[in-house]
């Protein structure tokens, strides 16, 4: 039996899912319909395929330790975590683990998956890459079309071609087609000659960077030349980032699949949606009689057809319709149904205005545990800390601030210049500004502290970092 090798794509950031998805969390770590996130959910789905092998993926560099811990929670261990320096979009990213796959073996079969999507029939998604699959070794450069049962102008389309000989199930690509206006998608549907472009792809790896190389070889050379630099970190790749930002950004459509002879597509009704904006989400969402889809602690009253989602406290609606409600610790957006597309609009207005909240939660992730703030003010802050049992934070040292510590539970060793101690629940220690100071967990519970930080300048780059197990600038 072949193998097919995933290659996850997990470098966006969701912006139209904020104030959930964020720069530092963006949606495809999220679980945003199931208990487990969209990347925990593209990996599992394929858990029932046997010519799956382990996956490769590629992810941003901020990313790194989240995505190794969601892969660890469902027990896959992946072949590589490539870690881009940058984003640079699709076709270097493919471009990079082709290359990769193909030291190994030059027949191996991609499977390029984006990390963000949900797919309901999980039957009929095993069934077209085993058809695409097919197509692959007879040297397509294969893609899915869902078959589409709307006229979505958020969609690029395509246009099928004539069957393949070779192969039921397949066609040529007759054409990609940009997005259409209302009328023309319509259209496109009553037709039954386009389908949703899904930006999947199945291709034999040597296939892909034949293409690549007489369609874009300035994209292949800088993608080889960032591999061939790159350096191993822990259970990571990281690419060069200098031959990396000396690649073009483009698009896998744009370089090659809307160019080459070589593309073909595989149709598949497989309950697909990209989860673009929060409206998708209320469309694949259980909803209640009366059309509304809720998570956490929601009351309603006369209220119809809304998405809501509440993060930290009760949200209620009173006699309102067709709106988007999501709550976080220090966001909420309220908008209507039909314009969430234009949340964009407030995250680059957050951007231009210099603030944080399009960057990070409340909550923020690192690979030890999290932190949360809860209180600040004039020279003070106070944080909830997590620690994972075996986890230490980096040895380091503030040039502006102070630090009280107190265990909440748990055990904390503490490092604080030359002395070492052990601290259990209630117990409390001052770390006093320019001491070096470590804060490890050498339990086997998670370590939950209050740390309250004093002093003339609290933001997060007053840190030097002497010792960091986990290799951090």
């Amino acid at each position: 039996m072949t193998s097919i090798h995933p290659v996850i794509l997990s470098g966006g950031s969701g912006t139209r899912l904020w104030p959930l998805s964020r720069a530092a969390l963006p949606k495809q770590l999220l679980p945003l319909a199931s208990e487990r996130s969209l990347l925990q959910e593209t990996v599992a789905r394929l858990e029932e395929m046997p010519e799956i092998a382990a996956p490769l993926m590629v992810s941003n560099v901020e990313h790194r330790f989240m995505i190794a811990e969601q892969m660890r929670q469902i027990g896959t261990r992946p072949r590589a975590i490539v870690l881009e320096p940058e984003g640079r979009n699709t076709a270097p990213a493919i471009a990079v683990a082709a290359l990769m796959l193909s030291r190994d073996d030059p027949e191996a079969l991609m499977l390029v998956l984006p990390a963000d999507h949900l797919i309901g029939d999980v039957a009929a998604f095993h069934a077209a890459i085993r058809v695409a699959a097919q197509a692959a070794q007879h040297g397509y450069l294969t893609t899915f079309g869902i078959v589409a049962d709307a006229p979505e102008t958020g969609y690029g389309y395509i246009r099928k071609g004539a069957p393949l000989v070779e192969l039921a199930g397949a066609h040529q690509v007759a054409a990609f087609v940009e997005k259409p206006d209302q009328a023309t998608a319509a259209q496109y549907v009553a037709s039954g000659e386009y389908f949703w472009n899904s930006g999947m792809f199945l291709f034999r790896a040597r296939d892909f960077l034949d293409e690549l190389g007489v369609l874009r070889p300035d994209i292949l050379e800088a993608s080889r030349a960032a591999l061939d630099a790159a350096q191993p970190d822990l259970d990571f790749v990281r690419l060069d980032p200098v031959a990396f930002a000396a690649c073009p950004a483009e698009s896998v459509d744009y370089a090659v699949m809307e160019h080459t002879r070589r593309a073909a597509v595989v149709p598949a009704a497989m309950a697909w949606n990209d989860i673009g904006a929060w409206s998708a989400l209320w469309a694949v969402a259980d909803k209640d009689e009366h059309g509304n889809a809720v998570r956490g602690d929601v009351m309603l009253e006369a209220a119809r057809n809304n998405f809501v989602r509440a993060e930290s406290r009760m949200v209620a609606l009173l006699g309102v319709a067709d709106l988007v409600v999501v709550e976080t610790a220090d966001v909420v957006l309220v908008a209507s149904r039909e314009q969430v597309q234009d949340v964009k609009k407030l995250v680059d207005r957050l951007k231009r205005e210099n603030r944080c909240e399009h960057l990070v939660h409340k909550q923020v992730y690192r690979p030890w545990g999290w932190y949360e703030g809860i209180d600040e003010g004039e020279r003070f802050q106070v944080k909830r800390i997590m620690v994972k049992p075996g986890e230490k934070l980096s040895l380091q040292m503030h040039h502006h601030r102070a630090e009280h510590w107190i265990v909440v539970s748990g055990t904390a060793r503490v490092t604080r210049g030359e002395h070492i101690e052990l601290l259990t629940e209630n117990q409390s220690t001052y770390i006093p500004l320019g001491t070096s100071h470590r804060l490890e967990n050498p339990g086997k519970i998670d370590l939950h502290m209050i740390e309250v930080q004093s002093g003339t300048y609290l933001g997060e780059d007053d840190i030097v970092r002497f010792e960091d197990v986990y290799r951090r600038d």
